[in-house]
């Protein structure tokens, strides 16, 4: 019936969970139309920032997984399941809306790939939570870059010729770690009584390979969300392209990448096939992370009444004590310890001179005072408060801990930088207890991380600066066990008495206005030490 009207029938028969919308034409075109239309306030967002992109040649479009949440929710939860499909349509879609536009030119063969970065504040995970549940999806994690190897050159298409019949063969290589083998046997068709080539018959044409740039970071969850008595764990990352060298150790970061494994063998292990190495294939990078408290609020970032309470509380005239007072509240007494405290925690102003110097506008304490009066409950305070702080012991930290070192992959044999309790705690506190305990060696060498703020590496071929700009909350005890009013202060630590001075106490000073006693032409240690004292 109703054959004869020239209608079309059809019917709906397969998978409509994979439709034609899921189709990499189709997912191509969304893309385009949300790189096109999407707009916050009437205003397009990311019609300027492609055109800056490829104006000013970088080439580098950042896109913000929550836009794209807004636009499309199905899309962008479908990236977050396969993001191995998604990102190639997506770069395509990207130069795909850039000709739309008219910034490439059409009649281009082939255009400048676009590199799309991801920045979500979705759900962000710890390290702890890499579990195989989350292998192959798009994640987001908060830590410290510890360490940071040296550029490479990455093939992204692999070109080998065969040696028998010079057949060239392409092989792609796909993203992160991952490599690729070359086949045990040439693999193009024969013709009748012609003879097969060799085994192993390949070898790479490395002219016409085509490569991008490739860095090896390693991501450090931060202390204060490392459980208490629990080790630090840290994660591989592969960054690429434009995103190399965005990051030095020590930067607070927050990644978006995938979970993806690898298979890592040292030599002279044997082969498991089973067994696989997690690391993170970066797809976005941003400065900082949001840290929370104890009680989970955000120290970071502020709602507007509480912004209106901060203004409101800079205008009373006893914010002084009332700060003062709040610092380790749990402490009677010691007002003058508590003021030099929260002057460290607010900090000053750094000032840059014209002639290009730096004045460090951190405050370094040092607090001197006999056993069990609450130093040490001072600095936990310190470290518990402070929005980035690192708590450290003097007799167990070395001067590589404290500042850097140079370590040594036994994969690659590469040396890399890994940074110390200085560098990871940039922008906030070091405590450091017990620090008359502390060797001269180790001691010597925070000195230009507490003056210059920077510490200077020069190991293994590797010479270079890392930022460490920190303020150190020190806890020692007096030289001679307990504070000796009749001494003068650099009497009374052992971080500057000399160790002769230690052997015996010095004698008193005598006063300026008495006449020295004269001195024989030999004098001995004791009296050469009492002639300087006296000058």
């Amino acid at each position: 019936m109703d054959f004869d009207q020239g209608r079309v029938f059809f019917s709906d028969q397969g998978d409509g969970a994979q439709g034609d919308d899921h189709s990499p034409s189709a997912v191509r075109v969304k893309y385009r139309e949300f790189l096109r239309s999407f707009r916050l306030d009437e205003r397009y967002v990311y019609r300027g920032a492609l055109r800056e992109a490829i104006v000013t040649r970088d080439f580098l479009l950042d896109v913000d997984v929550d836009h794209l949440m807004r636009y499309d929710d199905g899309l962008a939860n479908d990236l977050f399941e396969r993001p191995a499909f998604h990102l190639p349509l997506f770069e395509q879609a990207a130069i795909d809306a850039a000709v739309s536009m008219s910034i490439f030119d059409e009649v281009e063969e082939e255009h400048d790939p676009i590199q799309i970065t991801l920045s979500s504040s979705r759900n962000p995970i710890t390290i702890r939570q890499l579990l195989s549940t989350k292998v192959t999806k798009v994640v987001t994690i908060p830590g410290i870059i510890i360490s940071a190897s040296r550029v490479k050159a990455k093939a992204t298409s692999v070109f080998a010729q065969c040696r028998g019949c010079q057949d060239v063969k392409q092989m792609p290589v796909r993203a992160g770690f991952a490599g690729v083998s070359l086949p045990r046997k040439c693999d193009r068709p024969r013709q009748p009584n012609e003879a097969q080539c060799p085994l192993d018959p390949y070898m790479i044409l490395p002219e016409k390979c085509k490569y991008i740039d490739q860095q090896q970071w390693k991501l450090q969850e931060p202390p204060e969300m490392v459980p208490t008595g629990e080790m630090p764990r840290s994660v591989l990352c592969s960054v690429d392209r434009r995103l190399v060298d965005a990051a030095i150790p020590g930067n607070r970061v927050t990644i978006t990448g995938i979970m993806a494994v690898m298979t890592h063998q040292n030599k002279g292990a044997d082969t498991k096939v089973a067994l696989r190495t997690p690391y993170l294939q970066v797809l976005g990078l941003k400065h900082g992370f949001e840290q929370r408290s104890s009680e989970g609020d955000s120290l970071t970032t502020f709602s507007e009444e509480e912004a209106e309470a901060f203004v409101e509380l800079s205008r009373d005239p006893t914010i002084f004590e009332r700060v003062c007072k709040s610092i380790a509240p749990a402490i009677f007494g010691s007002a003058d310890v508590k003021k030099a405290i929260a002057c460290l925690l607010f900090g000053g102003a750094r000032k840059e001179l014209l002639d290009g110097a730096r004045l460090r506008g951190d405050i370094n304490v040092l607090l001197l005072g006999d056993p069990s009066v609450a130093k040490s409950q001072f600095l936990k305070f310190v470290e518990r408060a402070a929005p980035i702080a690192v708590y450290t012991s003097g007799k167990g930290s070395s001067a590589a801990g404290l500042t850097a070192t140079v370590t040594q992959d036994s994969a690659t044999r590469e040396f890399y930088l890994e940074g110390g309790a200085m560098v990871l705690a940039d922008g906030g506190v070091v405590c450091i207890d017990e620090f008359d305990k502390m060797r001269e060696q180790d001691r010597v060498a925070i000195h230009e991380a507490m003056e210059q703020q920077t510490i200077s590496i020069a190991k293994a071929g590797i010479t270079t600066v890392l930022n460490s700009r920190t303020s150190v909350l020190a806890a020692a005890n007096p030289t001679f066990g307990r504070y000796d009013d009749t001494k003068n202060a650099a009497e009374q630590v052992r971080v500057w008495a000399p160790s002769v001075a230690l052997a015996s106490p010095t004698p008193p000073l005598r006063p300026l206005t008495s006449p020295p006693s004269p001195s024989p032409p030999l004098r001995s240690t004791s009296s050469r030490r009492s002639s300087r004292a006296s000058t």
